[in-house]
């Protein structure tokens, strides 16, 4: 009998347009001869099933199912396609642990963890990987520009903490810069973390766990038209995408090994996709992504092709995984 698999998408944050491209592309990618897949759309106002035409189906949320053509459909398993809150940030995962339902993105503990940039860092600081310096700031908070200058220089990256898809960064050049960066950044979340910019090679690493082994995907060099890789880089085609990265032996295994020790470290299951800064031969960690894009174009399923998986046997595997391990 197939399996029924929900595709959750949307979410309650900026990123939810992004996260309707990569559930579309789940969808499209499942293997319809082996999974009834349902596309579900989360939203603040409403949660519901969007049919082949086009009609809504309420989710019922005491037991996360639907009802169709007078049948009630109790889901398998979830597909985790949301960027950002709730899909990112550990709510959703609470839910569907409490509901007992499988999921293909990693535990709510987790997920909380790494939506944090500043918990991420400094959780990973002991085990040897590095990042940027930086000052934290929380709404509220008297803002001294000359020390948070003194201590992480100039440029810097002001950032919104809990937030992805570049939402709420700003490159600042030139200290009277730093306020209206703040500002923007408090638009997307109430906490901020400035951090100093770091001169070197920007890649991104994929890690997932396939057919019970957890691997690193080829890695993929990021070259941004822009001052960084900001939103319109990432999603307007402003930046140059190179997979395999062009970056030595030693470099590939370094960050390598950081990115399967930060997955180890923190208990990962499913899809990661961490973002280093390589100065030399020593790589420093920016953030990492648990539901990263999945776009036939997003980076991840990028780094998938060159390593032979498909989109639909990537998908396939997230979801033996999640109901393999719950």
């Amino acid at each position: 009998m197939k399996k029924n698999i929900a595709i959750i998408m949307g979410g309650y944050s900026s990123e939810y347009k992004i996260s309707l491209i990569s559930g579309s592309v789940v969808y499209k990618f499942i293997d319809k001869e082996k999974y009834n897949a349902y596309s579900l759309h989360i939203f603040k106002d409403k949660w519901v099933c969007i049919t082949e035409d086009n009609q809504e189906i309420t989710v019922n949320k005491n037991d996360f199912s639907i009802e169709v053509s007078n049948q009630k459909i109790i889901f398998d398993c979830v597909f985790n396609a949301i960027h950002g809150t709730p899909g990112e940030d550990g709510l959703i995962q609470s839910y569907f642990e409490l509901l007992n339902i499988p999921q293909t993105s990693c535990s709510a503990y987790q997920a909380a963890i790494t939506f944090n940039k500043r918990d991420l860092l400094s959780i990973l600081k002991p085990y040897g990987i590095k990042s940027a310096p930086s000052h934290y700031l929380n709404l509220g908070d008297v803002v001294n520009e000359d020390e948070i200058i003194e201590k992480v220089g100039l440029p810097c990256f002001v950032k919104a903490n809990k937030a992805g898809s570049s939402f709420g960064i700003s490159k600042v050049h030139k200290k009277e810069d730093l306020a209206t960066a703040i500002d923007i950044a408090y638009k997307e979340d109430d906490e901020i973390i400035i951090e100093g910019f770091l001169n070197g090679t920007e890649v991104s690493v994929g890690v997932i766990t396939y057919k019970g082994e957890v691997i690193v995907l080829p890695i993929t060099e990021i070259i941004s038209e822009n001052d960084f890789f900001d939103y319109d880089a990432k999603y307007n085609g402003k930046c140059q995408e190179i997979t395999p990265a062009r970056i030595s032996k030693t470099q590939e295994k370094n960050v390598s090994e950081l990115a399967l020790k930060a997955y180890k470290v923190l208990k990962m299951k499913g899809f990661t996709r961490s973002e280093f800064i390589i100065i030399g031969d020593e790589p420093f960690m920016l953030e990492m992504n648990t539901t990263p894009g999945l776009t036939e174009e997003s980076i991840l399923p990028q780094q998938a092709n060159i390593a032979g998986i498909s989109l639909s046997e990537l998908f396939e595997n997230a979801i033996n995984e999640a109901i393999n391990n719950n």
